[in-house]
């Protein structure tokens, strides 16, 4: 959720700024880019040097390069302002909430802070009776009314001795409150998706099976564009190699058409949306050898049975899921397409053709045409993915809401 954010840190003069270098190297690690802003007399509780080195990049606290006061250099507060896609203040001291509230300018982070266009979080830190004082929860009022976000402070023993709120959060409180603020504001926040992906394979003898060509690549983009806008997504994956997927999907494993289907039928009930992009094979032997076939067999006969059709199978018991299909053909491409949106009871199909150059299994591009219940083709040019997994969400998230 913070991969590939630019957090910008606002460090204040308070104890809990010891608290920092913990908090860059949680954020570091969710993969965020962080900047730090610090007030002058912040440097009085953790080094600028600490966090620079923690964070990779240089920190600022000055409006001029102090190191080159005669070249003019100056650190360019709308630079950093809208550089950020967030901008963390923490810990904020009753005084810099105070300045906050009222409109001051008076150091860089304040200037800063002025010149945000992101969404700000600030994370009080105080003593007991300056954090309840009127004048503090005047402050905490009106940066809410501006739209700024407070994260709580925590219950406990402050550096008075006194024991209430005020403690700044820890820093991995800090950390998953932006995770679960974040989430919340994502378009796909609280829809549940479940998609299949890879090859199934239905063995033979211990050692062969009957399989297909799918990498999986698809199906793993689809699930992870769905997750980055914030779904709730559930994987049901055939074997697949050296494919990543985004944090918090739960992924289940299987192997044949069967385990896929009893996979599935697990969440089924509990999903907004289903795409169905796993190639599964389409026949099974009816008999599986209990011992490795001999190569040594001059000829070999197998009879195949049929094995259950997923996408059939759901289409009869959806309720009110949309179900999304694929149909990867080598000839009479749409006629074939159109003729499974309907016999599976889909709401969409997506059509890829190995007739089109750049779609292959195992290629990173593919060039697909959704259609939809009306039979309505939308065509869309060959693409990495990544993107036509965006695609196919933009285009489900356009008919749900319709």
């Amino acid at each position: 959720m913070l991969a590939g954010k630019h957090i910008l840190l606002g460090v204040t003069a308070g104890i809990a700024a010891y608290k920092t270098p913990a908090l860059v190297r949680l954020l570091k690690k969710e993969g965020a880019e962080v900047r730090v802003v610090m007030t002058p007399d912040a440097r009085e509780f953790v080094a600028p040097l600490t966090l620079s080195v923690l964070s990779e990049n240089p920190v600022y606290w000055t409006f001029t390069d102090e190191d080159a006061p005669d070249q003019g250099l100056w650190n360019n507060h709308v630079h950093l302002g809208r550089w950020a896609d967030l901008f963390l203040i923490a810990p904020a001291t009753a005084n810099t909430l105070s300045k906050m509230a009222n409109g001051a300018c008076d150091n860089l982070l304040l200037a800063a802070y002025l010149s945000a266009e992101c969404d700000v979080y600030f994370a009080p830190a105080m003593d007991l009776d300056m954090h309840e004082h009127p004048a503090t929860q005047t402050s905490f009022k009106r940066l809410k009314e501006f739209g700024n976000i407070m994260i709580p402070s925590e219950h406990g023993a402050l550096a008075s001795g006194l024991i209430g709120p005020g403690r700044m959060a820890e820093p991995e409180h800090i950390v998953a409150f932006l995770k679960n603020d974040l989430s919340a504001k994502l378009p796909l926040a609280g829809k549940r998706y479940l998609v299949t992906a890879g090859p199934t394979f239905e063995p033979i003898d211990p050692v062969r099976y009957i399989g297909n060509f799918s990498s999986g690549k698809m199906g793993y983009a689809i699930a992870n564009a769905a997750a980055r806008l914030g779904a709730e997504v559930v994987l049901v994956s055939g074997p697949t190699r050296d494919l990543q997927l985004a944090s918090g999907i739960i992924k289940i494993n299987t192997v044949t058409g069967e385990e896929m289907l009893k996979g599935v039928l697990t969440h089924f009930n509990d999903c907004d949306v289903v795409i169905l992009c796993a190639a599964v094979a389409d026949f099974r032997p009816k008999e599986v050898a209990q011992h490795k076939i001999k190569s040594k067999t001059e000829s070999l006969s197998i009879e195949l049975s049929p094995t259950i059709d997923i996408a059939a199978h759901l289409g009869s018991i959806k309720q009110n899921q949309c179900l999304v299909g694929f149909a990867l053909e080598t000839q009479d491409a749409l006629k074939h397409a159109k003729s499974k949106l309907e016999k599976k009871n889909l709401d969409l199909i997506v059509l890829n053709s190995l007739e089109d150059q750049g779609v292959a299994f195992g290629a990173d591009t593919n060039k697909i045409t959704i259609i939809d219940r009306s039979q309505n083709q939308h065509e869309y040019e060959l693409k990495s993915k990544e993107l036509v997994a965006q695609d196919i969400i933009d285009f489900i998230r356009q008919i749900k809401d319709a």
